[in-house]
């Protein structure tokens, strides 16, 4: 029997790579020439108009080239003025499709009369993001829902932009040898691979619900299976605010969103070894307590005992100057063959990061002048990196910077200033990881996780 255009458009086929390799180069290509332009030629160029240009062709692009914009703008200064406040509304305002895809969509996944399973189903789109975007819904209980409806042809654009990202990586590499990426490149193909199928991502919520049980200030969606498909994800709806609506709040309030997120994050990771790597923000708001609601989990990661206990060793390593404790947390993360440089090299970012952890008072995550010392502090270490040869970090570094990176960028929007160290130091203070290992594989059975691969 043949199969409906719109299951035909899920098959990863060469024809969909192909249009994604033409539309990727063109959108990307004559923004890079742009920018170059502006850097090293002094040519002038209309920023604002630049970067609407620059969202425009993403979010018409879709998939995960998007995620990239996505991981740029949550990072403070990283990009101009112009091109965050673009890429940051592309976050959670990306260019929906239109009814009549969505009703398509909708037949191809839960059949023909699909909307007499709702009592109501709104037309326009409540959000839009990179994989897909989400319409509100009632029903027929009367409960509030979510529908997050996966674009077509997502397979094939994985496909495509990975491959891309494939060749940028390896001409990086002719001219930078700092980082060796062929680890960072199999691990976000792993990832983004799994970001497509949404039974995977049901079963994270309810992995998720769980971890945060006791967690009164954390949020969790709860999952409809009857409604959800490999992409289609019926969830009930969270009502609640944009962080960036908090800009008026008084800092106990930011303080508060800042403490319920440091929760809501790294619980999961130090108590079940499994870390949420996308923190950009569309995906979270917060309620009028300030509690703050989790709204996606199709980027999940799911780590052994023996790296959280590495990154909880590197900690008392920098805080007590440990040489030997820190080789040991090193090797233990997969890193292998370090030389005393770069192990003194490694520390130097190591202390960087774990800078706001140390010290036992209030302060803002990024500290005095901390974005002109990080440069310089990141500058230093990819010039060391370079001339010893390179390093080649582990895989997992990836989603765990990424969620660092992310996440510290919500506490400095927020200009949150708490005592981490207190913070971080409820989650490790009765560490252990057998108990660990046991919790991870009593909750991921009972989500129905598959084991990390």
């Amino acid at each position: 029997m043949r199969r409906p255009p719109e299951r035909r458009a899920e098959d990863n086929r060469l024809t969909g790579r192909v249009r994604r390799y033409g539309r990727v180069g063109r959108a990307v290509g004559g923004i890079a020439a742009r920018v170059a332009g502006e850097r090293y030629l002094g040519m002038e160029m209309d920023r604002e108009r630049s970067a609407e240009e620059l969202r425009r062709a993403l979010g018409g692009l879709k998939g995960p080239l998007m995620k990239v914009a996505q991981i740029m703008s949550t990072v403070p200064d990283i990009l101009p003025r112009e091109y965050s406040e673009e890429l940051g509304e592309l976050q959670a305002n990306a260019p929906p499709m239109g009814w009549l895809f969505v009703r398509r969509r909708m037949a191809a996944e839960l059949g023909a009369g699909w909307e007499k399973r709702f009592a109501s189903f709104e037309r326009q789109a409540a959000a839009a993001a990179s994989l897909g975007q989400v319409h509100r819904a009632v029903g027929k209980d009367g409960s509030d829902l979510a529908c997050k409806l996966q674009y077509p042809d997502m397979a094939s654009a994985v496909e495509a932009d990975l491959r891309q990202l494939r060749i940028v990586l390896a001409i990086y590499r002719r001219y930078d040898k700092a980082v060796d990426p062929r680890e960072i490149h199999a691990e976000l193909s792993a990832r983004l691979r799994e970001e497509v199928d949404y039974q995977r991502e049901l079963r994270h919520i309810r992995l998720y619900r769980l971890m945060h049980a006791d967690e009164e200030a954390v949020h969790v969606p709860d999952p409809v299976p009857a409604l959800s498909t490999r992409r289609l994800l019926t969830m009930t709806w969270l009502e609640g605010r944009r962080l960036l609506e908090l800009a008026g709040e008084d800092l106990a309030a930011r303080n508060r969103v800042a403490h319920n997120m440091f929760r809501a994050w790294y619980v999961p990771f130090y108590y079940y070894g499994v870390i949420h790597g996308d923190p950009h923000l569309g995906n979270y708001t917060v309620r009028p307590d300030f509690s703050v609601n989790l709204l996606d989990f199709g980027c999940i990661r799911v780590f052994p005992p023996s790296f959280v206990k590495g990154g909880i060793d590197l900690y008392h390593a920098i805080d007590r100057d440990d040489r030997a404790l820190a080789v040991h947390a090193y090797e233990g993360w997969g890193f292998t063959g370090l030389s005393n440089e770069m192990i003194d090299t490694l520390n130097l970012w190591a202390s960087f990061l774990y800078a706001p952890l140390l010290e036992d008072r209030p302060r803002p995550i990024e500290g005095s002048n901390s974005r002109v010392y990080g440069a310089e502090v990141a500058g230093k270490v990819h010039r060391e990196l370079r001339r010893l040869g390179g390093v080649r970090p582990p895989r997992e570094f990836v989603l765990m910077d990424r969620a660092a990176i992310g996440l510290g960028s919500v506490f400095m929007h927020l200009r949150a200033e708490i005592n981490w160290h207190r913070l971080f130091h409820d989650l490790i203070a009765d560490f252990d990881a057998g108990a660990l290992e046991k919790r991870q594989a009593g909750a991921m059975e009972k989500a129905g996780v598959p084991p990390p691969g």
